[in-house]
């Protein structure tokens, strides 16, 4: 049983009529919003009317799946509930992409789509579609209003949904006769869904059985994932790691829950994982998986993966526990609260246990350093043409680890997680499980709206921008002092690497052959850019750009044929890893 008392924004205090339009604001403002990214249409004018004299913000997007992905971004950086909005039919289905996006990677967002109206339903009317049936299995949960009396309770129950336990998306369908319905609203006080359960705190045993395994392990390895992001746990996973000393990598959707500069961190593990992060869980006996899935890209070839190791598996979704790996000691429950709780064990317990095994961790950390050592990861050196790696580098410079970095998805996506350093949670924001392209852009728009005192810096590649460039109108209509940075490698670029490597070098339908004058497309829409091409003008030009203060299109011609390495080939264990191009054999 799971009850919550909605303690929000005051707004409406006594019984009003009002219409239904009108009471879904009024929910949006007691639940906080303070914007929605979206797109207007026939059903849900009735709504835009309503919004327009309501403070509630509306960002105008050019499509609606980068509605979607712009309330992640807005999610991912703050922490808080997107909001995207859309039509019934084509506007709805359009948010689709978006919706499994946020699902796979466990962001919070609340979806709004219009429907025909109640009498209509099922009739095949003018843009209808069966939004509650299509977007039954990308949602955490969705809802049909069929009655304006159920919506301020529905509105609430979605908020609540996505941002409890494992957070993910809600939708909330809307009929055209609901928004235009009159009824008293009264404010909603509380919310009780009996068949929705949340563990949160971990079970008390478990966590003391997990202070004692660790304290006896002489190899102990820490694997942390999105959940600390999306758990705030990133205080606590620090003190955790430097009380117990442990190696620790953060996966692709963790990167900056425990800072790139921090002496125990060691990269990202996984299929373009250090050669450290990847041999240290090879080797580790205690593996200690924090908010993680086990995820393919970063388990490898399963029954190969961390095959020494005890596993310590914390998550508050009971349904990945025992999914993919089994665990020798499973703990339900929010890990920032398990984290807590553990360290508060584990302090109690160092006294005695601290000493029993510490020549062995001693040999551990000089294998890990001489792992390090022996195949460091560091960027490729740009001589005449521009290194993508190089451009990350210097990326890496201007941002300190502390500015807002959005990915699109491919080469540059892996190459900006080796590179760029994050201090901080909520500042690398990519799509991770689903590997959406065209994501990068708009998710850049929805965390600088979120965030308008980060500098944010949005890679993408050739291929996913030109399918998001739409949205360059929306940074224009705003002014978003966005920093687009292209890495145009002239193909798609991971595709032609697996088609080279995999497929005997037959690269077919990967190669994009025109790609606008970014001086002349940035113009059209009213702020600058420009293309460069040598390795000369790579650090004067994106210092350049950040100087800027509006939006900025620097489209950066790189190495064509440069691969992303270390690389573990599809089937192989994640020791089993490709560290650089085949080398000539001498004669």
């Amino acid at each position: 049983m799971s009850t919550s008392t909605v303690h929000r924004t005051s707004g409406v205090t006594e019984s009003k009529l009002m219409s239904g339009s009108q009471i879904l604001l009024e929910c949006l403002v007691r639940e906080n919003v303070d914007c929605i990214f979206g797109y207007p249409g026939g059903v849900t004018l009735p709504l835009y009317d309503a919004l327009y004299d309501h403070p509630i913000r509306h960002i105008l997007v050019r499509h609606e799946q980068n509605a979607a992905f712009a309330a992640e971004g807005y999610a991912r950086s703050t922490g808080r509930v997107g909001v995207c909005c859309a039509t019934s039919g084509p506007g709805a289905t359009n948010l689709v992409t978006g919706l499994v996006d946020s699902m796979m990677d466990s962001i919070p967002v609340v979806a709004i789509t219009g429907q025909v109206s109640t009498k209509l339903i099922g009739s095949d009317a003018f843009q209808e579609a069966d939004t509650f049936g299509i977007t039954r299995s990308c949602t955490k949960h969705n809802f049909l209003v069929k009655t304006i009396a159920e919506l301020p309770q529905v509105v609430h129950e979605a908020f609540y949904i996505a941002s409890s336990g494992r957070p993910g998306p809600v939708l909330v369908d809307i009929p055209k006769d609901v928004f235009q319905a009159q009824a008293h609203y009264t404010p909603v006080s509380s919310i009780h869904l009996p068949g929705y359960k949340v563990f949160t705190e971990g079970h008390t045993g478990q966590i003391r059985r997990a202070a004692q395994m660790i304290w006896e392990s002489r190899r102990p390895f820490v694997y942390a994932g999105g959940g600390i992001i999306a758990a705030d746990a990133s205080e606590e996973l620090r003190e955790f790691v430097e009380l117990v000393d442990a190696p620790a990598v953060t996966t692709l959707m963790g990167l900056g829950g425990l800072p790139a500069e921090h002496p125990n961190y060691i990269s990202m593990p996984g299929m373009h994982g250090s050669y450290a992060s990847n041999m240290g869980m090879s080797g580790a006996d205690l593996l200690i998986a924090l908010g993680v899935r086990f995820d393919d890209r970063v388990t490898g070839r399963l029954a190969a993966f961390a095959p020494h190791a005890k596993v310590i598996h914390v998550d508050i979704d009971p349904a990945e526990i025992g999914k993919n790996r089994v665990a020798d000691l499973p703990i339900v429950g929010d890990v920032k609260r398990v984290l807590d709780k553990l360290n508060k064990v584990l302090h109690e317990l160092a006294p005695q246990a601290r000493e029993q095994n510490a020549p062995a961790r001693a040999d551990w950390w000089r294998q890990i350093h001489d792992w390090k050592a022996e195949h460091p990861l560091l960027p490729e050196v740009s001589t005449s043409e521009i290194k993508p790696q190089h451009v990350m580098r210097e990326i890496d410079r201007l941002s300190g680890g502390r500015a807002i970095v959005t990915s699109d998805v491919g080469q540059h996506q892996m190459w900006a997680a080796q590179f760029i350093r994050f201090n901080s949670p909520r500042l690398w924001i990519n799509s991770g499980g689903l590997g959406a392209m065209g994501f990068g852009l708009p998710a850049a728009i929805g965390a600088q709206f979120a965030r308008p005192d980060k500098l944010v810096f949005s890679i993408v590649g050739d291929g996913g921008f030109q399918m998001s460039i739409p949205e360059l109108a929306t940074i224009a209509n705003h002014a978003l002092p966005i920093k687009i940075i292209v890495v145009n490698n002239g193909y798609l670029g991971m595709i032609r690497q697996w088609q080279e490597l995999f497929y005997n070098n037959r690269i077919s339908q990967a190669e994009l052959n025109s790609f606008p004058d970014a001086e002349k497309l940035a113009a059209a829409y009213g702020f600058k850019g420009r293309t460069i091409d040598g390795a000369h003008q790579l650090a004067p030009a994106l210092e350049e750009a950040v100087r800027e203060p509006g939006p900025y299109l620097l489209n950066v011609r790189v190495a064509r044929y440069e691969n992303v390495y270390p690389m573990v080939p599809a089937g192989g264990a994640i020791n089993e890893m490709v560290l650089g191009p085949p080398q000539p054999v001498e004669a």
